[in-house]
């Protein structure tokens, strides 16, 4: 089942990605990238803490839905990537 985030348009918020949770078994994030589809959802502050990949979300259109995208590379050259769903609304 995939769990849709919710945000409000003024609002700032910081979600992560925790590839740690029994993921890595011993391997590290070398790598890690973000992206927005479609258009519209403000990503800043990227970073990596204690295996998990860190965005910092904001703008966004009331009643939009966004799929915000983590792909990383790790330690051993494999690559992964996960989606979080975000849909938009006053709140």
């Amino acid at each position: 089942m995939m769990s849709i985030f919710l945000k409000d348009p003024g609002g700032v918020i910081e979600h992560a990605v925790d590839w740690d949770a029994g993921y890595l078994a011993g391997r590290t994030i070398s790598q890690s990238s973000w992206q927005v589809e479609p258009a519209g959802l403000a990503l800043s502050a990227a970073r990596l803490a204690d295996g998990r990949a860190v965005i910092t979300l904001s703008g966004g259109a009331a009643g939009s839905v966004y799929r915000v995208s983590n792909r990383v590379t790790l330690s051993d050259d494999s690559s992964d990537e996960r989606t979080l769903v975000v849909r938009v609304e006053e709140r």
